[in-house]
């Protein structure tokens, strides 16, 4: 099978995925035609690695289901969403909580009640009820999951016998946290350590979510905590640890694929797609995106080793 590579696809998306003249998917009443099932399916990738790995390997499943595919790389989902809707894009690897609260603020308002939860059936019932009327259908979620996380140094979680959140807040240790400067205000970071974990969060130092100067901060002891990811694969590099969300604080941000029911909502596409979920776990996310990341391997390659270790596509 040919090796695949997603290209950057352009602002002519735009236009036929904007405001145009007619109303917008969401005001055009119930959807009622049967779910399509187009054999040339176009796959879009939010353009980091996590979603460029994701996008081959739904790719290569579509393919050995019987479809063409190819690929697209689209930053910002302000463009791939209304091309999604439009059908210039059939397929879309999301996170659940974080898509469902965007589409609840784009039909509602920047502030609007957000919709997304640690509970991931009411996280997914939002979800889809917001997803339906734009024509789309979102696909049941997978074991993966890529959502916030805290890590502090393996040598601290040793001294201090700290496994959790909740461990760390009983310590009443103060704790300096590397995150971004919004942590100081977003409910699922410092306020939420605070409120739900007791933690004792002295201050936010300010050097990104997950960046290589956060990350070296902890590890020379200048913070004690950073504010990662849970797919996050260089921890081990910086000698760091991940400390479980024991009381759930941080939304449900499964993974889920997004259709365009049009084209793309057939049976054929769910069970391709839905081999996936099966196997992909948090921590294989992990590793593979340090395969790519660290190891400079190119996402297709990755992508189908991966699956073929899996024995979901024919080795060769």
């Amino acid at each position: 099978m040919r090796p695949r590579t997603a290209v950057a696809v352009l602002l002519v998306l735009l236009p036929a995925a904007g405001c145009g003249t007619g109303p917008s998917l969401e005001d055009r009443g119930e959807v009622t035609a049967p779910p399509g099932d187009s054999k040339h399916l176009t796959i879009g990738s939010a353009g980091f690695t996590e979603s460029d790995l994701l996008a081959q390997m739904y790719a290569l499943l579509l393919d050995r289901a019987g479809y063409s595919t190819k690929i697209i790389s689209v930053t910002n989902r302000e463009i791939y969403e209304p091309a999604l809707e439009s059908g210039q894009i059939d397929v879309v690897p999301e996170y659940a909580a974080t898509f469902a609260d965007w589409l609840n603020a784009k039909k509602n308002g920047a502030d609007a009640t957000p919709v997304g939860s640690p509970d991931l059936a009411a996280t997914m019932k939002a979800l889809r009820a917001l997803a339906a009327p734009r024509g789309l259908i979102v696909l049941d979620p997978g074991r993966a999951v890529d959502q916030n996380a805290f890590a502090v140094a393996a040598r601290y979680a040793s001294a201090h016998r700290l496994r959790t959140l909740g461990d760390l807040g009983r310590s009443r240790l103060p704790v300096r946290l590397a995150a971004g400067d919004e942590c100081v205000q977003r409910p699922y970071c410092a306020p939420g350590l605070k409120k739900t974990y007791g933690i004792r969060i002295t201050a936010v130092d300010p050097k990104g979510v997950g960046t290589t100067q956060a990350k070296q901060a902890v590890q020379n002891g200048q913070d004690q905590m950073v504010l990662t990811t849970t797919t996050d694969a260089t921890l081990d590099s910086f000698g760091l640890v991940l400390l479980a969300d024991d009381k759930h604080l941080q939304n449900a941000d499964y993974l889920v694929p997004v259709v365009n029911r049009s084209r793309a909502g057939s049976a054929g596409v769910r069970t391709a797609l839905g081999r996936l979920n099966t196997v992909l776990t948090t921590a294989d996310l992990a590793r593979l995106n340090e395969q790519v990341d660290s190891w400079r391997r190119l996402p297709e390659d990755v992508a189908r080793a991966y699956l073929e270790s899996k024995n979901l596509v024919p080795r060769g």
